[in-house]
């Protein structure tokens, strides 16, 4: 059976699965590993044998195998946290699966955490994958924590008029090293654009998965060009 290494399941029923191309390890099963598909969080590590895989390809929500049990289970059957399969991508020695998932209830740990991953010594920022989440975490953390000194608490400090004017001024600086062909100032003045703007989201208590699942819908909307 040929297919790709990445398999998007806008409708799992009609498509091929790659199953009998997975390589299982001696007791039938799989590494899965389940990611955030908007942030790309790695949320948790579980197992999959070969039927396991294919009730999650039939029903579009994962179930995994139980070492412990011995049997199948429907990850948040119990507590509501399903796991909406968005792909399936599995590695180039086909003994790796990763399972892009909206996670539902934003709970993919037992313990209650978002992610498994979670024990991080001397951080407050909650795990996350890419860096605009992070940046994020922390001016959020510094809108409801102030630090004396911080330039992000000084802006909050100052509101909408000097929130909004930074964005303005760093609008106007990305469009003149455009115009410069600056490529490090390009980059520079844009993380800068970047940096105003989640500030001004925090502000407004706007979530950055609200921006990435509208760029979610962009991404999906066909050009008639």
């Amino acid at each position: 059976m040929s297919v790709n290494k990445s398999t998007n399941f806008s409708n799992f029923k009609s498509l091929s699965v790659p199953i009998d191309q997975i390589r299982y390890n001696e007791k039938g099963l799989v590494p899965a590993i389940a990611q955030d598909y908007l942030d790309g969080t790695v949320l948790m590590l579980a197992w999959m044998n070969r039927e396991s895989l294919q009730k999650t390809i039939e029903t579009g929500e994962t179930w995994y195998w139980s070492r412990s049990r011995k049997e199948l289970w429907h990850k948040g059957a119990t507590s509501g946290h399903i796991q909406k399969v968005k792909s399936i991508r599995y590695d180039c020695d086909s003994d790796a699966l990763l399972i892009c998932i909206e996670q539902i209830g934003d709970i993919a740990c037992h313990t209650g955490e978002r992610s498994c991953f979670h024990q991080v010594d001397d951080s407050i920022i909650p795990p996350s994958a890419d860096t605009l989440s992070e940046v994020y975490a922390v001016i959020r953390d510094r809108l409801e924590n102030p630090v004396e000194d911080s330039y992000t608490c000084k802006l909050f400090a100052g509101g909408d008029n000097k929130i909004l004017k930074k964005i303005g001024e760093e609008g106007a600086e990305v469009v003149m090293a455009c115009k410069d062909d600056d490529k490090v100032g390009i980059a520079s003045e844009a993380a800068d654009l970047f940096y105003h703007t989640l500030v001004a989201l925090a502000y407004h208590d706007v979530s950055l998965r609200d921006v990435y699942l509208q760029l979610q819908k962009r991404r999906g909307v066909k050009s008639n060009k």
